[in-house]
This record gives structure tokens, C-alpha cells and sequence, in this order.
């Protein structure tokens, strides 16, 4: 299994554009898989000088309805012609931030034929399952840091039903890919207590202080791998990573091998 970072907030290459979003390719059991496609097309601009072809990407997965992960969604319909993406029968419900801004997805690809909605499981194909995990009990919430959505012409505190988690399962090893992990970091591992755990933590707005210690801490109680990206916030994963044995970072062009 390999797991290659396409664009996240930071790149250590200077050949590639870094962004405010994620885009990850993943090639296991056979198959090459796009997990969400960034705020605009940078992440092809990417893949293309890595040497990735998203044009042989057999399916596509958007993790949750938010620009920064759904924004180059339409530009990947372009560059694609064949591939299904999966996403959150939620996805399209309007998103804001803190302001008030529009931080939703693009309203004229909603009745897209290649668009398939999920519920709360689906089997893409072996190996390959999605999660919405919207009936499990959340015992960690954190906050929505303003986060909302609107529902019946409301606008109502965001909670990310319209997130989904995908596990793949190769060689005797469970992998957790997230993408913001806005349900809560520390419930996610605790549903699936996974071999990896490959997302963002949605910590960036987190003081580093005790109370950070204290999740990191309990992060560090599960036998899980943890490369994390994007919305952790890279003071936050510095100030987390001696408190977790294994906690790595993910940076635009970086490549992981399972």
C-alpha cells in the first residue's frame, strides 16, 4: 500500500504548490484511489510533476463537503472521465465558517452523474469500505470553532454528518484515512482503533497548552501509526509529537509505504 500526499498546507519540495486543503492518492489492493481533491486544480499540477496519472484513478472519495477538501472536485471530472466519487449524501448542505463565510462545495456539480451519495457504510470493493459512524456515540466532542451549516433555512452548529472515514483493509493491516476528523480525533481511533490513522486532527485553533497534552496523551494509548496533515496545525504537531510515540508528518509530496 502507498499513500502519496498530492497538496496539504506545507511542501518540503519547492517543485510543488502547497494549499489550504488535502488531496491524497492511495494505490492498494490493486487500485488507485483519489481521497479528496484540494480547494482548486493544484493538486493535478502536483500529481503531474510527481509523475501520478489521475486519469487511471478508479474511484474518488470526498471525505466531507467543505472547499478545501471538495473545492478541485469539478477539476478532477475534467481531468477523470471515468472514476465515481463517493461522497456524503450530506455533502452539498450549505457550510459557513466562524464569519459567516461560504466555505461549502460547488452547488452546479450536485446532480453530476458520477457523483454517488452515501449513507452510513459502503463497500466500494474489497478492501475498500466508507464510514459516516453517524449513529456512534461521540464521547469526545470538540468544538465546531464556529463551524456551521443550514439546515431548513437555519443556520445551526455544523455536525458533520456529512464527514465519512475510509478503511482499507491489505495484509492483515487496518488503515484509517480522515480527513479533518471534525467528529473528534480521539473517538475516531477509539471506533476503529486502527494499525493507521492518516488525516488531520482539526487542532490548528488549539491553544498548546495542558489540554492538548492530554489528547495527545490519550492518542498515544492506542497501538496506532499516526501521519497526520492539513488542519493539526504544524505548532500543534510539533507540541503534540513527544507525547505520541508515533506521530509523523505529512507534507505536500511526501510518499508513505504500508
Amino acid at each position: 500500500m502507498q499513500i502519496t500526499c498530492l497538496i496539504e498546507n506545507t511542501s518540503n519540495d519547492t517543485a510543488l504548490s502547497p494549499e489550504h486543503g488535502l488531496s491524497l492518492y492511495i494505490e492498494a489492493n490493486g487500485k488507485k484511489i483519489l481521497f479528496d481533491m484540494g480547494q482548486t486544480d493544484s493538486y493535478i499540477k502536483n500529481a503531474k510533476k510527481i509523475g501520478i496519472d489521475l486519469s487511471a484513478v478508479d474511484t474518488a472519495i470526498l471525505s466531507h463537503g467543505h472547499y478545501d477538501h471538495g473545492g478541485g472536485m469539478g477539476a478532477f471530472l475534467k481531468t477523470n472521465t471515468k472514476a465515481r466519487i463517493y461522497l456524503s449524501q450530506y455533502a452539498f448542505l450549505p457550510h459557513y465558517n466562524s464569519e459567516v463565510k461560504y466555505i461549502g462545495l460547488d452547488c452546479n456539480l450536485k446532480n453530476n452523474d458520477r457523483l454517488n451519495y452515501t449513507n452510513d457504510v459502503c463497500k466500494l470493493s474489497d478492501g475498500f469500505t466508507l464510514y459516516s459512524c453517524n449513529q456512534n456515540t461521540r464521547k469526545h466532542r470538540v468544538s465546531t470553532v464556529g463551524m456551521t451549516e443550514e439546515r431548513d433555512g437555519m443556520l445551526c452548529p455544523d455536525e458533520f454528518l456529512h464527514e465519512q472515514y475510509l478503511l482499507i483493509e491489505e495484509n492483515g493491516k487496518r488503515v484509517v484515512i480522515s480527513g479533518c476528523s471534525h467528529k473528534g480525533i480521539l473517538d475516531i481511533v477509539s471506533w476503529f482503533q486502527p494499525d493507521v490513522l492518516i488525516g488531520g486532527f482539526h487542532f490548528s485553533k488549539f491553544p498548546l497548552d495542558e489540554k492538548l497534552t492530554e489528547y495527545a496523551r490519550r492518542l498515544n494509548t492506542y497501538d496506532t501509526v499516526y501521519y497526520t496533515c492539513h488542519c493539526t496545525g504544524t505548532e500543534q504537531y510539533r507540541f503534540m509529537k513527544p507525547h505520541i510515540r508515533s506521530l509523523n508528518y505529512l507534507s505536500t509530496g511526501d510518499s508513505i509505504t504500508i
